[in-house]
């Protein structure tokens, strides 16, 4: 039976346990588990890290821990009872886990491996931690080093900072809000800004000399040298090196590096220097022979220097090389480091070109006991501690020093009877009172033990030297008295055996008689002259002599003026000894009494060194005086005590303050000086007033806190001596002391400006005595003293006055005193408190320390919130300062905004009523707080308890809202505040949960819940309340509350969805609809889901909760329109936000955005928006490099302006312009995108019309470049080679693609040179989890609706093969409709209709003999007007029809439809099968013409062809049974003679022969006309300009007719539109043929035709007249099947001119033709015609858009319309999407669209005529359309 477990409730996995068992829990090794039931050895419970999986386990793989239980029950939580700082480390290591691995993944390697490094250390201090033996001391540094860790690691991965406190993390709850934003503060200050580090350290580690003339030992001295003062700031540190020049004691580490400590900041300057001095032991001369002696002499051998300041950027890790100089003279060694600084080329050179130093040089920083434990190691193989010359900056109480540092500085000697300069060799010996020799008592430096004497080193031949050698003394203090030191003199012969010969000494005593040191500085001492071999151990003997030139007695001329002389510099460095006699005599006061008045003034001059060092006794000496003396010498006492209290202030010396507490409690022992020192401090203070001059004054207030503590312990020593006597008298002394005190801080400023500042140095001191007053006096009484001395501050002073900033410092010092700490006393201090908190606060100044006040009085108030008193003082503070309170943070927070209206009079405006007030101030308060500005990022603990805070008072506030602001009392502002900030606090990202990790996530939600959820159902609630007050709400607060719905928590969105039925429901009551809840929600929305916010969950609640809402409104239906359009626009929003991602592919973005601004455009009508979205789709035009896509997008803006002078304001990037200007720029824009697209025709169009507005304003220069760019671009037309395009059909099938492409199918423009395979494989590539359909058969309903991405993509160009069975060739032809034309704003269009047409097997041979005709008639007409260049094609053709060897030719239609038994069981195709006849004769007729016009220009070589072809022909016709042709034929006047331009203007076929795209008229506003080009093409000039689709057919059964563009075929590339109506066929079965048994259906898709070779479609050659023909008989009229009724059936040859009519050959441009405009809106998709457009151009339909022919010389007989040809032009009423007319056009004018058509002129102001017009008005009537046109009335088309 499983039984709820009591107290095993926590454990950790020991092992992994796999969990095969039935409810079996897997669990991993390490993972920490929650246990809720126990049964016979398995436990029941979960993983922390996944609480919703629950299982079982087996006890033996826990290990159980100790855990207290929180909310005991069903959802208790455990929290381990181990330590704070382990459990952190843990849940922190879990998360570091998996964000460490996502590192990896970014490829973030420094990172990785640091943070795998520090994530190591941390889990070693783990252990050390959990094993539980170290040390106190050493715990509380682990955690240190664990907590450090934890928050770089957090720093770097940017979680958040942890408030800590003693290295424990603080729960929130525990601590006030204060409190708690105090401790984050300090520890984002520590972060931010390290406090500044003013001791340093120099790590110096010799590593070896290089060089190359070594081979005697080295010693290596490295010192610190201030080169501005040109003094040694440090010891020397002594390394010896041996002959290889590598370390002589290698395994003595200590020797070999050392740490020059306690450098000042000031130290690390440009001008401090590392100087090294390298003396070589051996030879005199460098390069003598092992010759005569074996005495070894110390020479100079070299220098080196580096700056300190370059160690400050150096990488520490890597050595310093230092070159090594040498100086020239040696007499100038002791200043080479100042030359080679100074750059004194002249005086040291380089030792040797490979010479140097390599040492290792590093700067530490900090305390040196924190760099013993941060550098462990360093301090363990040991190192040698450096000292600095002197005391460090800050002297330390009980450091013990004794160093007497003596300098060599030169020396002056007599060549004593020799010819040449001695060689000086100087001794050392530091002898004590005994005359002994102390023993190791002379150092050279620190790396080397001390000695027993020191010998300089010798300069060659100089009688004065000069060393500059320090050696230290350290000489304990006992020793000090009776030592002295002797120099000795001798000479180093180089000659004989090398001896060192005495000649003379010098010697200096260490303390004088009166106990005084040798005093620091230099001294000239006198060398003394002895014999070689004299006896110096006697020293008593010497001793008696003068040791100095300057304490030679005045008799004494002798030894004054003897030139042998020795000068040393001497410093002490000692905390015991003291060279001033002043300090001596005033400490043994007792033998002088008589001096004790010069001593104490003289103590004020005494250096403070000097002082602290005998502070103690010192003291003792001023309290003897006083209690012996106090009448005569107490004011000279307490003066010098307040010295010495001052003195302590300083930074140099405020370590010795707790020397003085403790001396004042431990060794103080004046018990009656309380007397005599309140007496002098009141005697001080009654003075103040009259007082000329206040700088005593405020030293000795500045020395009150001392003071005091002197009083009140000699109060207590007397006391305690005498049992409490005169305590009634000790407390009226100091009442009268107080009195004195507030008497002085009452007084004003009255032009005497010291009193002020007397007052802020009391001020400062005060505090500071509470403490003390504690010890003799009550709570209560400290607290009246207290209140009255601040009570009686002068309340009116001004702004800039000290004395108030002062006074705020003492009240904060006040609060956080223990006198204020205890509620007795904060009852008495806190009204005087708020007195001055609110005064500061209402002014505005100190507010910094305002906060600091207030923070510590709340902080008391969380700690005594059980305290009855609480509840009194929170009033008091409420009444007193929250309004004023209020008021500051709202003037403070709109500071930064000094445009709009600060709060202040908004504030003091509002007073009707307080409740008002007070909840604008609120709400507007908590508005600031959650600011993400107002807290930095990392704050997270800090942001949720603010939060929760807010929620807790709004929540409270809500039932003051309802009860006081609802019906009569309805206050707008209050209530939109409240929802304001109700908007804001959701919508915080420091509550977005989602975004956190999992662990975070469940912390919070276990704290604090969703807050979310409680404000929105808050806000629900309050809604409710409002009834019909929600109209003032409706639309203002529908964008706020989406904006809330958008949040991604279920919860949420659930309450707040249905807010938006409400306000439709509102709305409709009031105005009938909800237009204005509709265009704010959609305004709304594009901004929000452009931000990210939203996704399709919301998208399908949103229609879910709203659908169910309205189910039972009288409005449903135009609800449900509402939100079936917000629900698309989402959708399209959703896909627009996908697409932008990165990564994403151009043609997706493409598509998506084009989806989304038609949308806009033609759904929403949202003018900006769509604007907006014009601009990014051309931007990522730009980006694709699709040039013409890009202009034709750009087109869109610029068809909404107009050529008039409206004001125009800023937007997106254009300025504030005119109207005018702004599509001026738009013209210039596009026309160079058209150029770089190679779109050149469409570029003229727009030059015409900007040269037409230049003209109009007579700008002729811009004029002149407009018509230059239109040359250049008929240049470019003409010379320059365009690629044509590709088009594809693809179809997107299946759930999973975007909404914009979903289950629908496009026809694709595809790039240069790009075929079908590679168009396949980019879509497959755009799309890589879309499978490939392997058909091209429509897919069923399975595959729109399946769960996948299915692709179906096939070429447009057509491809067919002829059944054999010619009767059961049915054709399907499909025509595909797209929203928009091609080229457009796209590469691609959506197929808007797909219609089916069957064509029967006889209308197929028709169309088929009708094809073959036109190609032949076209190849014929070109072969005769020379336009071939080669005959080869109409060879070709010629063979194919003649034998046709692979379908067999016109034999197969014979005996397919020519056969009894089909026109006996189809009498309805009669009609049909006659004009086959007719088509097959008129056939051959064309094949005898074009077999005599091949024999006129057949070559040689061809000729046995021809003849062939000749022989086969007659075949031919008698297999068809021609004899001769019928009278029709015969008579049918066909020239072959005519311009082959001729016919552009008949109308197009709107079928094609080859079954191939048809035109459907539709409205395009991107149509631009496609300029036609001519080529030599197998393709007639009728199939080109009337058939609007031309598709191959093959001729045989076997063959695929395929045509390929010819390498000279220009094409475009993208500048020609493609029809919006793509048509493909597709043989099908027989239909009406029920004896053909074997019928069969072959589908296929085609809508482009063969390529041509284009010649230049703007100057044709002029016909030659010698060049006409006869004509070929006419044929009669036929009227076809009603397949064929809706195109023309003449085969006539009609111009191909690209005007109006076939008569002038040299057209102006091709842009006139046909109202010099652009194409019909609605073509069908052209083949390549004769002009050589594109495939799916729509050059030739513009003539089917109502225009009329004017009749032509060149004329054919039958070239008259006929009745098909006026059906068309009838139907086709279209106009031209973008037109521009000639305003001088005799021909009729063709209207322009709406969208840029010119209204009519109304008023407006008369512009001149053009320069032509006013030529020409003499000469001829002027008609109505030769007016100069004026300027267009502005219209009201886009107002951005």
């Amino acid at each position: 039976m499983w039984i709820p477990t009591e107290h095993e409730k926590y454990g950790v996995v020991l092992a992994s346990f796999r969990g095969t068992v039935q409810h079996g829990l897997p669990l991993e090794i390490g993972d920490t588990v929650q246990i809720l039931e126990k049964c016979e050895g398995w436990y029941r419970g979960f993983v922390l890290k996944n609480p919703n999986a629950k299982g079982i386990f087996p006890c033996s793989y826990i290990h159980l821990k100790n855990a207290n239980i929180k909310n005991k029950g069903q959802f208790e939580t455990v929290v381990p009872t181990e330590d704070s700082v382990i459990t952190e480390m843990t849940s922190t290591l879990r998360d570091w886990g998996a964000m460490w691995k996502q590192l990896f993944v970014k490829n973030e390697g420094d990172l990785f491996h640091r943070l795998w490094h520090v994530m190591n250390e941390i889990l070693d201090l783990r252990r050390q931690v959990l094993v539980g033996h170290l040390t106190h001391d050493r715990m509380r540094d682990v955690k240190q080093h664990i907590t450090a860790r934890l928050d770089w690691g957090n720093e770097q991965l940017g979680l958040d900072l942890v408030p800590r406190r003693e290295f424990s993390m603080v729960d929130p709850d525990e601590i006030s809000v204060t409190e708690l934003y105090r401790l984050m503060e300090n520890r984002h200050r520590k972060k931010e800004t390290p406090t500044p580090v003013s001791t340093h350290h120099l790590f110096v580690h010799p590593k070896s000399l290089m060089s190359s003339n070594l081979g005697e030992e080295l010693e290596v001295f490295f010192f610190i040298y201030d080169s501005r003062e040109n003094k040694p700031l440090s010891e020397r540190f002594f390394v010896k090196l041996n002959k290889n020049g590598l370390p002589k004691f290698p395994e003595k580490t200590e020797r070999q590096c050392t740490l020059f400590v306690d450098l000042g900041s000031g130290d690390l300057r440009k001008d401090v220097y590392i100087v090294v001095h390298i003396i070589r032991i051996g030879r005199m001369g460098a390069g003598e022979k092992k010759n005569t002696c074996n005495v070894q002499y110390r020479r100079p051998f070299g220098c080196a220097v580096v700056s300190i300041a370059d160690l400050l950027t150096a990488d520490s890790k890597d050595d310093h090389l230092l070159k090594v100089y040498a100086c020239n003279t040696e007499s100038d060694w002791s200043q080479i480091h100042d030359n080679i600084i100074k750059k004194v080329n002249s005086r040291y050179n380089l030792s040797g070109s490979n010479t140097g130093l390599a040492v290792a040089l590093q700067l530490l920083h900090g305390d040196i006991e924190q760099l013993r434990r941060e550098y462990m190691v360093l301090f363990t193989r040991g190192v040698s501690i450096t000292k600095k010359l002197g005391f460090s900056d800050v002297i330390m109480p009980g450091e013990m020093r004794n160093d007497l540092y003596i300098t060599l500085e030169k020396g002056e000697f007599e060549k004593g009877g020799k010819s040449v300069a001695r060689n000086v060799e100087v001794t050392v010996y530091a002898i004590d009172a005994d005359g002994q020799i102390l023993k190791g008592f002379v150092a050279v430096g620190s790396g080397e033990p001390g000695g027993d004497e020191y010998h300089t080193f010798v300069l060659y031949h100089n009688n004065s030297p000069r060393w500059a050698e320090l050696i230290k003394l350290p000489i304990p203090v006992d020793m000090f008295r009776g030592s002295h030191v002797r120099f000795e003199f001798r000479h180093c012969s180089t000659k004989d055996k090398g001896e060192k010969k005495l000649f003379g000494f010098s010697f200096v005593p260490l303390m004088q008689e009166d106990g005084r040191t040798l005093p620091d500085g230099t001294h000239e001492l006198i060398v003394h002259k002895c014999e070689e071999n004299a006896n110096l151990q006697d020293c008593a003997r010497y001793l008696k002599l003068p040791f100095s030139k300057s304490n030679l007695p005045g008799n004494n001329q002798t030894m004054k003026g003897t030139k042998e002389s020795l000068w040393i510099t001497s410093f002490l460095c000692s905390t015991k000894l003291t060279q001033n006699g002043d300090m001596l005599d005033l400490l043994k006061w007792r033998a002088h009494p008589e001096r004790i008045s010069d001593s104490l003034s003289k103590l004020k001059e005494i250096d403070g060194s000097e002082i602290v060092k005998f502070l103690q006794d010192t003291l003792d000496t001023l309290f003897g005086i006083l209690d012996e003396s106090s009448q005569r010498y107490a004011l000279k006492v307490f003066d010098c005590l307040v010295h010495i209290i001052n003195l302590l202030q300083d930074s140099k010396f405020q370590h010795f303050k707790p020397v003085m507490d403790t001396y004042i409690e431990s060794h103080f022992a004046g018990a009656l000086s309380y007397r005599d020192l309140i007496k002098v401090l009141k005697w001080y203070v009654d003075r103040i007033i009259e007082a000329d001059h206040q700088e005593h004054i405020q030293q000795v207030l500045k020395a009150t806190e001392y003071i005091f503590k002197y009083i009140i312990q000699s109060r207590r020593l007397f006391a305690l001596a005498t049992g409490g006597q005169n305590e009634e008298e000790f407390r009226c002394c100091m009442h009268e002391l107080f009195m004195s005190l507030r008497f002085f801080l009452s007084q004003e400023n009255k032009g005497s400006r010291p009193i002020t500042q007397t007052q802020a140095v009391f001020l400062q001191s005060f505090p500071a005595v509470y403490g003390e007053l504690l010890k003799l006096f009550t709570v209560r009484e400290v607290a009246t003293f207290v209140r009255e001395t601040l009570g009686s501050l002068p309340t009116v002073s001004q702004a800039d006055c000290p004395l108030e900033a002062v006074k705020l410092h003492c009240i904060a010092k006040t609060v956080e005193s223990q006198l204020y700490t205890n509620p007795e006393s904060r009852c008495i201090l806190l009204l005087v408190v708020l007195r001055l908190l609110q005064a500061h606060m209402q002014e505005q100044r100190d507010l910094v320390m305002c906060a600091h006040i207030l923070t510590c009085m709340l902080s008391l108030l969380k700690k005594d919130d059980k305290e009855p008193a609480v509840s009194e003082e929170v009033d008091l503070i409420v009444e007193s300062v929250l309004g004023v309170l209020l008021r500051t943070i709202l003037e403070i927070a709109n500071r930064p905004q000094p445009a709009g209206p600060t709060l202040r009079p908004q504030v003091q405006d509002v007073t009707a009523d307080d409740l008002r007030d007070f909840l604008l101030h609120i709400f507007t308060v908590f508005r600031i707080l959650i600011r993400p500005e107002m807290f930095p990022k990392d704050w997270a603990v800090m942001r949720l308890v603010t939060n929760n805070i807010i929620i807790t008072t709004v929540l409270y506030l809500s039932d003051a809202l309802r009860k006081n602001f609802l019906n009569d009392k309805f206050d707008y502002k209050v209530w939109d505040s409240y929802f304001c900030l109700s908007v804001i606090f959701i919508n915080q990202p420091c509550l977005q949960l989602e975004t956190f990790s999992a662990s975070k996530r469940k912390k919070i939600l276990e704290k604090y819940g969703d807050m979310r959820v409680m404000m929105g159902c808050e806000i629900f609630s309050m809604w409710q309340n409002l009834g019909e007050h929600k109209l003032n709400f409706i639309p203002a607060m529908i964008g706020p509350f989406l904006e809330v719905t958008l949040v991604p928590q279920p919860d949420l969105r659930n309450v707040m969805i249905p807010i938006f039925h409400d306000m439709m429901d509102w709305e409709q009551r009031r105005s009938g609809n909800f237009k204005q809840v509709e265009a704010k929600l959609i305004d709304k929305l594009d901004s929000l889901m452009s931000e990210g916010k939203g996704d399709e969950t919301y998208r399908e609640l949103f229609n879910s909760i709203l659908l169910k809402k309205i189910e039972r409104e009288t409005w449903r239906e135009s609800g449900i329109s509402l939100i079936a359009t917000v629900t698309r626009l989402m959708e399209r929003l959703l896909d627009y936000r996908d697409c932008m991602k990165l990564g994403e592919v151009d043609g997706k973005k493409i598509g998506c955005t084009v989806s989304l601004l038609n949308f806009y455009k033609t759904e929403l009508n949202k003018e900006e928006m769509y604007i907006r979205y014009i601009h990014k789709l051309y931007d990522l035009h730009l980006k694709a490099q699709n040039y013409t896509e890009a202009s034709y997008t750009l087109l869109l803006y610029d068809e909404l302006l107009e050529w008039s002078e409206r004001p125009l304001r800023e937007f997106l990037s254009y300025p504030m312009q005119s109207e005018w200007q702004r599509k001026e720029y738009l013209h210039l824009t596009i026309i160079q995108n058209f150029d770089r697209g190679k779109c050149w025709e469409n570029g003229i169009i727009l030059c015409r019309e900007l040269a037409d507005q230049y003209e109009s304003y007579y700008d002729y220069r811009n004029l002149s470049k407009m018509r230059m760019m239109e040359a250049s671009f008929y240049d470019k037309i003409m010379d320059q080679q365009r690629l044509e395009p590709e088009f594809f059909r693809v179809g997107f099938y299946g759930k999973k693609f975007p909404f914009f492409l979903r289950n629908k199918e496009f026809v694709c423009r595809g790039h240069d040179y790009e075929r079908l395979e590679a168009f396949q494989q980019r879509m497959l590539n755009e799309f890589p989890h879309a499978i490939a359909m392997q058909h091209a058969n429509q897919p069923d309903q399975t595959i729109y609706q399946a769960e996948a991405q299915c692709i179906l993509q096939t070429s447009l160009l057509f491809s067919e093969r002829t059944h054999l069975h010619t009767r059961s060739l049915w054709v399907e032809r499909t025509t595909l409709t797209l929203v928009q034309s091609l080229p457009g704003i796209s590469r691609w269009f959506e197929v808007e209709r797909r219609e089916l047409v069957e064509v029967s097997p006889l209308e197929n041979a028709i169309e088929v003999i009708e094809n073959k005709n036109l190609q032949l008639r076209t190849l014929i007409t070109q072969c005769q007007t020379r336009q071939m260049q080669n005959i080869n094609p109409l060879t070709m053709c010629l063979n194919g029809v003649i034998d046709a060897a692979v379908n067999g030719g016109l034999a197969r239609y014979q005996e397919a439809f020519f056969v009894k038994d089909y026109i006996m069981n189809h009498p309805e195709d009669g009609d049909k099968i006659g004009r086959l006849r007719e088509l097959m004769f008129e056939q051959a007729h064309i094949l005898e013409f074009g077999l005599t016009v091949h024999e006129k220009f057949v070559p040689q070589d061809m000729r046995p062809l021809h003849k062939k072809l000749v022989d086969q022909f007659h075949l031919m016709k008698s297999s068809l049974g021609i004899q001769e042709f019928p009278a029709y034929v015969r008579a049918s006047p066909i020239h072959f003679n005519g311009s082959p331009r001729a016919g552009r203007n008949s109308a197009p076929n709107i079928m094609s022969p080859e079954g191939g795209a048809r035109v459907v008229s539709r409205r395009s506003p991107l149509s631009y006309p496609a300029v036609n080009r001519y080529s030599s093409s197998s393709l007639s000039s009728q199939a080109s300009n009337e058939v609007s689709n031309i598709t191959g057919q093959s001729e045989s059964s076997d063959e695929v007719f395929n045509m390929q563009p010819s390498p000279s075929t220009s094409s475009l590339s993208s500048n020609h539109s493609a029809s919006p109506n793509v048509t493909s066929s597709a043989p099908s079965s027989a239909r009406g043929s029920p004896q053909l048994s074997d019928k069969h259906k072959h589908s296929r898709e085609n809508c482009l035709s063969p390529r041509e070779r284009p010649c230049s479609a703007i100057y044709p050659n002029p016909l030659d007249p010698a060049q006409l023909r006869p004509p070929v008989p006419p044929r009669p009229p036929y009227s076809g099947s009603p397949a064929k009724t809706t195109r023309s059936q003449s085969p006539v040859m009609t111009s191909r001119s690209p005007q109006k009519t076939s008569v002038p050959p040299f057209t102006p441009s091709p842009t006139e033709c046909q109202s010099t405009g652009l194409v019909s809106n609605s073509p069908v998709l052209s083949g390549s015609y004769s002009s050589g457009i594109s495939s799916l151009s729509r050059c030739s339909v513009s003539e089917a858009s109502g225009t009329e022919n004017t009749p032509t010389d060149h004329a054919f007989p039958n070239s008259a319309s006929s009745g098909s040809d006026e059906l068309i032009r009838r139907e086709n009423k279209t106009p031209p999407p973008y037109s521009i007319h000639d305003r001088n056009n005799p021909r009729r004018q063709v209207p322009l669209p709406p969208s840029l058509s010119i209204p009519p002129s109304i008023d407006a102001p008369p512009i001149p005529p053009k320069p032509h017009q006013i030529r020409r008005q003499d000469t001829e009537p002027r008609r109505p359309d030769q007016f100069p046109r004026p300027r267009p009335i502005p219209r009201k088309v886009s107002q951005l």
